[in-house]
């Protein structure tokens, strides 16, 4: 076999690197480190809020139950600033490759860690550091090798894959164990554990993942000619974003107002990194495509989260 038989039969990997996709490139990244700096800036903004409340009536913590954040200006500049970087993040997809941005979510972690110690005055040592170090190296691992989600066309095909019993069965389990959890084990080990508050996130908001790119899936195909406002499961998926994240912000305070930030926010990353991509993988069917060598490395990376998890809680 000649040169040019070995070449023709090589992989066509090459970039495509004109001016128009190079300017994508760097507004991608540009959106997702800037959704990176948004977002871990805002678990500092909400925490000094809570702080602050803490100060005077006892009773409206959220650790108590109380809602007297809802209240307090410097939680809502919190919650603005967590939604711009959300935004940021949402629209970075649109211009980069997901197998970048992704990954780029771990400088929030980084970005809370070191304000938390600087603002707040939150004591992480060495070990802690390393492990947060640990937790990112995994979250990042898992994200690279985890397979990359199906490209759905229409309404109409995402509405079929939700059909999928698999799907239904995680929903439902995730639905189940959000109601045990939060009934039994919250009330009796949530003030103790830092795991208990930051799964209920985790869960719910694998679920909050999903339903956002569903509804922004409507609103693309509405923008594109093909109305999808008079689609019932259009609203199905507003309801849901709307239930999700209203959960996932009474328990992410809670976990908030417990525990240190610089302990909160990886162990959070690495949970609902997890979640968000099994659950993706069971909608999208993506794991029948995985090479062992992708399988590996999700084995490798789940692992290494777990031991950077028990450096970061020693």
């Amino acid at each position: 076999m000649g040169r040019n038989d070995s070449t023709a039969l090589l992989p066509m990997t090459t970039l495509d690197t004109t001016p128009s996709r190079m300017s994508d490139f760097y507004i991608g990244l540009t959106l997702a480190v800037s959704s990176s700096l948004f977002i871990g800036s805002s678990f500092i903004i909400k925490k000094k809020a809570l702080i602050k409340l803490a100060n005077g009536d006892v009773s409206q913590r959220a650790s108590e139950g109380g809602y007297g954040y809802l209240r307090e200006w410097m939680w809502w500049m919190g919650v603005i600033t967590m939604g711009i970087g959300e935004a940021c993040n949402f629209a970075a997809y649109a211009f980069a490759p997901a197998s970048l941005v992704t990954p780029l979510g771990a400088l929030s972690v980084l970005v809370t860690a070191v304000l938390s110690s600087r603002l707040l005055k939150e004591r992480l040592n060495l070990l802690g550091k390393i492990g947060c170090a640990v937790c990112l190296l995994g979250s990042t691992v898992i994200v690279i090798h985890s397979p990359k989600e199906e490209e759905v066309a229409s309404m109409a095909d995402l509405a079929l894959k939700m059909k999928d019993a698999v799907f239904i069965l995680y929903v439902v389990a995730v639905i189940l164990v959000t109601l045990f959890i939060v009934v039994y084990v919250a009330p009796r080990y949530g003030r103790s554990n830092i795991i208990v508050y930051i799964s209920v996130c985790s869960l719910i908001g694998s679920l909050s993942v999903l339903s956002v790119k569903g509804l922004g899936l409507a609103i693309k195909e509405t923008i594109s000619g093909n109305q999808q406002l008079t689609n019932v499961l259009t609203y199905f998926w507003l309801g849901s974003v709307a239930a999700c994240v209203s959960v996932q912000l009474v328990y992410l305070n809670k976990a908030l107002d417990m525990f240190n930030t610089s302990m909160v926010t990886p162990i959070y990353y690495v949970f609902f990194t997890t979640f968000v991509i099994l659950a993706s993988s069971i909608l999208y069917k993506e794991w029948s495509c995985l090479g062992a060598s992708d399988i590996l490395g999700n084995v490798i990376g789940f692992l290494t989260t777990i031991i950077g998890i028990f450096q970061v809680r020693c």
